[in-house]
């Protein structure tokens, strides 16, 4: 990894892409949506799939296969994906910053008749079973993990590089965007859309993917532990 640099130039248009990503993103997108409104992620039995450990083998496989189609987008250019080591002070700023932000926000929403995201989505446990704990540090270690290094590649890596030929803040902004209608839901987009814009911003800021990384696994960490606290 190369050491960030403050300022880039606008990077030239990759049409062919940038069409292979929105087509991933909406795919996926359009199957989370049919499974939101079909009822299919709001039993108990989902909301407590982090308890499963057949669960974290299925969303383990999804994610290996998203990744595999985020580096086939980016064959040839490893430039895409943003890995690069980011100036440390920086990235300790701004990182803090937004995920103190986020929280912040989040608590704000709280207060509003909607559902978090975790309650939506049906990732937040009916309660705490120390009988599954083993299949539970198996599920934070995926979300907090490997779901934020394969998220963040594919949208503030691929995603946000593709973009970025359309300006630094509409490249943000649609990330963000994006980023929200990915997971399928609809009362937590106002805590996602945000979430990914911030993590946009931190991207742009330290050109680099990695604190966005820690970042996100950070708050996925934070919100499944205090789901069962």
């Amino acid at each position: 990894m190369t050491d960030a640099v403050s300022d880039s130039p606008r990077p030239r248009p990759s049409p062919v892409r940038l069409a292979f990503w929105f087509l991933l993103v909406l795919t996926v997108s359009a199957l989370e949506y049919q499974a939101r409104f079909s009822g299919a992620s709001s039993s108990k039995a989902t909301r407590n799939e982090v308890y499963s450990y057949s669960a974290f083998a299925n969303t383990l496989v999804f994610y290996a296969l998203i990744l595999g189609v985020v580096l086939a987008i980016a064959y040839d250019r490893a430039d895409l994906l943003a890995l690069r080591r980011p100036l440390v002070r920086r990235a300790l700023a701004v990182g803090a910053g937004v995920l103190v932000a986020v929280f912040a926000w989040e608590l704000v929403v709280s207060y509003l008749p909607v559902r978090s995201p975790g309650s939506e989505q049906g990732l937040t446990p009916t309660g705490w079973e120390p009988a599954h704990a083993g299949a539970f540090a198996a599920n934070v270690v995926l979300f907090a993990c490997i779901a934020p290094f394969v998220e963040e590649l594919t949208f503030r890596g691929v995603g946000q590089s593709l973009l970025r030929a359309f300006g630094r803040v509409p490249s943000i902004l649609g990330i963000g965007v994006m980023f929200g209608i990915w997971h399928g839901l609809v009362e937590a987009l106002l805590v996602l859309i945000p979430f990914g814009v911030a993590l946009a911003y931190l991207r742009d800021r330290t050109r680099s993917v990695v604190p966005g990384m820690v970042v996100h696994g950070l708050f996925n960490a934070i919100a499944l532990v205090l789901s069962v606290v």
